[in-house]
């Protein structure tokens, strides 16, 4: 096995996150529903970009998030993601390194740019994305930086990365790299709507080469075509090593081999903003995975870091996570 340098490196779609305050006259101008998520062109987002009042401008994504959580916890992580160099990329490099994650990845070559969301928050609240994946949507076998995956005790998938045929191809490799060196592997379905699309591909992917999955509800029950939670559930048990399948205020059920875990889920005062709960579930649960906690209190981990993000606004941790948990577990 290899040095052991990381507890967990994530692979995923390297975004800058640009929040900016606007008004509903400015959504009109623009031609955006209120509330949407909306894939454009470069030319597009720099257009609306060009447009828009000062933000502010920091690492985003899925994946991105989950390492952010894990990093607050005290985790040591690493991430590889695919920027260029220009103004984009030295802010996405800048903000992991600064919260302690690793980014190994070199510049990329080309004028695609580096992948943004453009974050419109209006006066109630109310999220409005437009997002451009510049150079993140290109990721290939060639982008796997395999001495830093084999230096990590489990490697991370993010799903939402996993939609054309080159990203697929590297999801396989990364996986091979990892478990080539004794490693785990685990993977984020992320999205109903991703499972939907490239359903037979994750099928493959969860049977073949994940160890640790992460899902939801709804995701679950996409991946193996039913209406019924227990149907999934029991699937689900049988396709990989450990299964996490969160449930909102259900909480989570956790999966290995023939013992299940049901976690409640933890109270919240107010439900502000769901956006990264499952990224969080996902930091936490890892992170007390690879420090050597049992899954059920892995579990309350990840219920405690997704109860703190859906109480602000926002899809990273605003709280000290890591005083939350000791205080909460009693560590």
């Amino acid at each position: 096995m290899s040095e052991t340098r990381y507890d967990v490196i994530g692979i995923g779609n390297a975004l800058v996150d640009v929040l900016v305050e606007v008004d509903d006259a400015a959504l009109t101008r623009a031609g955006l529903p209120k509330g949407g998520m909306s894939l454009v062109e470069r030319a597009d987002s720099d257009s609306l970009y060009d447009t828009l009042p000062a933000g502010v401008e920091k690492s985003g994504g899925s994946c991105g998030n989950t390492m952010a959580g894990f990093a607050a916890l005290g985790g040591v992580g690493a991430y590889i993601g695919k920027v260029c160099d220009d103004q984009f990329g030295a802010v996405f490099r800048h903000d992991m390194t600064a919260m302690g994650v690793d980014f190994p990845t070199a510049a990329a070559p080309g004028d695609m740019g580096t992948g943004k969301c453009l974050v419109l928050v209006t006066p109630d609240a109310q999220r409005t994305m437009v997002t451009y994946l510049g150079a993140a949507s290109n990721f290939a076998p060639d982008d796997v930086s395999v001495s830093a995956i084999q230096a990590a005790r489990v490697l991370y998938l993010e799903g939402y990365l996993f939609d054309r045929d080159a990203a697929k191809a590297a999801f396989i490799a990364a996986a091979n790299a990892a478990h080539a060196a004794g490693r785990e592997v685990s993977l984020s379905l992320s999205d109903g709507f991703c499972v939907d699309r490239h359903r037979d591909a994750f099928l493959d992917l969860v049977r073949n080469h994940v160890d640790i999955l992460f899902a939801n509800e709804q995701e679950i029950c996409s991946l193996y075509q039913t209406d019924d939670f227990d149907t999934a559930l029991k699937t689900a048990k049988q396709d990989c090593k450990i299964a996490c399948l969160t449930r909102s205020e259900k909480g989570s059920v956790i999966l290995s081999g023939d013992d299940m875990h049901v976690v409640p889920a933890e109270s919240v005062a107010k439900v502000v903003d769901t956006t990264g709960a499952g990224d969080q579930y996902a930091a936490g649960f890892l992170y007390g995975y690879t420090q050597g906690y049992d899954l059920a209190k892995c579990a309350r981990i990840g219920g405690i870091l997704a109860a703190e993000v859906i109480s602000h606004y926002g899809a990273r941790p605003e709280a000290d996570v890591k005083a939350l948990v000791a205080t909460v577990l009693g560590a």
